[in-house]
């Protein structure tokens, strides 16, 4: 099996795999790698270890050198640079009146490229805007349309809970969250109240999904008939987390609880 070690080049950002060649790496450890993009300074998140083919795209790209003093200072210096990037970019926009708004800057570690990351309801003809870019940064300019929950990752913010956003703490990849998450955990349809900063459903639907989707499997569906220890009677409501059911043993009565294993399905 093939050595690698998983690095990540911005906060809670996809980790990528890179071959380690002779150096023994730890987490936390900074280096100088080798991408499609060019060269880029990156954190070491996963140290060398060995992993199945099917988990790597080959061929992996190799880890150059750990990052020096010198290297750190390219980096803030970049930095430094994609503020001033932003504010000529916010003004080329508004000169060309262009649909489109920036959301962050990018320089690659060596200068060969600059990312231009951006939202906008359609289709943007931005063809004009690259060339003024390249006549003024003298390299090579890309303009990228992002998503909605994207931008959230790059901006950050608060959620409802209080706490920091989850894709911009910790979160590498987006998952897939559906309705029916929020339908299953009981939770209120209402999209003020489901829905993140970026308007999308929010991530951490997903977090206990499977848990209540397990526990549903054993519990007895609302409006079915089962028999207890009281009598007969139909389910009205059902807790997940509880393990139990509610039951209405007789029309107009109050409901019972009674744990899954108290409860039999009538057939």
């Amino acid at each position: 099996m093939p050595e690698v070690v998983g690095i990540r080049f911005r906060p809670a950002g996809k980790i990528y795999y890179f071959d380690p060649g002779e150096f023994s790496l730890e987490p936390e450890q900074r280096v100088i790698v080798e991408t499609t993009r060019g060269m880029e300074h990156g954190e070491v998140v996963i140290g060398n270890r060995e992993v199945e083919e099917g988990e790597i795209v080959s061929p992996l790209k190799p880890v150059l050198r750990l990052a020096t003093p010198a290297d750190e200072r390219q980096v803030e210096a970049n930095r430094r640079k994609e503020g001033e990037a932003f504010g000529i970019c916010l003004d080329k926009i508004a000169a060309h009146k262009l649909p489109m708004k920036l959301i962050n800057v990018e320089y690659n570690f060596d200068n060969s490229k600059i990312i231009f990351y951006f939202t906008a309801d359609g289709r943007v003809d931005f063809r004009e805007l690259v060339r003024d870019l390249a006549s003024v940064f003298k390299t090579r300019i890309e303009l990228r349309q992002i998503g909605v929950r994207d931008e959230a990752k790059m901006l950050g913010g608060l959620g409802t809970c209080g706490r920091t956003l989850c894709c911009c703490s910790f979160l590498g990849d987006f998952s897939p969250v559906s309705i029916r998450m929020a339908k299953e955990q009981n939770l209120s349809l209402n999209p003020a109240k489901i829905s993140g900063l970026c308007g999308r459903l929010m991530c951490c639907l997903r977090y206990e999904a499977d848990v209540y989707k397990e526990a549903r499997a054993r519990l007895p569906k609302e409006g079915c008939r089962v028999k207890t220890s009281e009598g007969r009677g139909k389910v009205i409501g059902v807790n997940a987390l509880k393990e139990s059911v509610m039951v209405r043993l007789h029309e107009g009565g109050a409901p019972v609880e009674f744990p899954v294993e108290k409860v039999k399905r009538e057939r």
